[in-house]
């Protein structure tokens, strides 16, 4: 799974702009979010299908950049986060998104964008 860091101006319609060219490649947005300073707009998309995604912002000019996303389930209770967060504090690892994927059955899945991959994955098991 790969986050889209997607370029946009800060303007009426580019939310638009950017899931009309998803949805007119079939391509299922799993989480989106957004972030605004004037001089750098952007939305960050996790997408089920990362080369249609690929495509499809290409063919509509849009310029983007990827990152390796790392999935987590995590019991859905108070505090799971928590102890996630505080694990990646003391490596040292540097947390740069997060989004919820969803909730089913009592468990939540996340997904991160993080400065070092591999580290991460030792600090949270």
């Amino acid at each position: 799974m790969k986050e889209f860091k997607v370029f946009v101006a800060d303007k009426p319609g580019e939310l638009a702009r950017v899931t009309e060219a998803l949805a007119n490649a079939a391509v299922n947005i799993r989480a989106i979010a957004s972030e605004s300073k004037h001089e750098s707009t952007y939305l960050r998309v996790v997408t089920s299908d990362v080369q249609t995604t690929e495509k499809a912002l290409s063919n509509s000019g849009l310029k983007y950049e990827l990152s390796d996303i790392l999935s987590l389930e995590l019991i859905d209770r108070p505090g799971e986060l928590a102890k996630v967060a505080r694990r990646l504090a003391r490596a040292g690892i540097n947390v740069h998104s997060i989004y919820i994927l969803g909730s089913k059955n009592g468990r939540t899945e996340i997904a991160l964008v993080v400065d070092n991959i591999e580290r991460a994955k030792v600090a949270i098991k």
